[in-house]
């Protein structure tokens, strides 16, 4: 397998960031847009799409600002591998973005963020931000 490469998309989005929180950071907010199904024992997360199944660790968060998930192999443990949502406001205009912090393979770098446009884009139907 290729090295995977770190990436960085910033997406507008018209919330509040409590309200957002909420969907970045719990299984039932998570499956209402990012996976079809997620579910948490303790700091464990399975996203589940179709019929694909990928667990991962709660690393770190903050409330109201960003979660971090660590991928897992099937014995559990941590791989270098990692996602990042992070909701940012301006100071200045207060409005409010969300960065996507992944990786991918350098060739499929393209794919993977076109898969994440899409997602926010869900995301922000959800939430009225159109």
């Amino acid at each position: 397998m290729d090295q995977k490469v770190r990436y960085e998309i910033e997406f507008p989005i018209n919330s509040s960031p409590q309200l957002l929180y909420q969907y970045i950071s719990t299984p039932s907010g998570l499956s209402e847009w990012f996976a079809d199904n997620v579910n948490s024992r303790g700091e464990f997360f399975t996203f589940i799409w179709n019929d694909s199944e990928e667990k991962a660790r709660l690393a770190s968060k903050k409330t109201g600002e960003k979660v971090k998930f660590k991928w897992v192999d099937e014995n559990s443990k941590d791989t270098e591998y990692f996602f990042e949502l992070h909701i940012l406001v301006d100071e200045l205009t207060k409005d409010v973005s969300l960065m996507v912090v992944d990786f991918a393979e350098k060739d499929e770098i393209d794919e993977a963020t076109l898969l994440w446009e899409n997602q926010i884009s869900d995301l922000k139907h959800l939430i009225g931000s159109v």
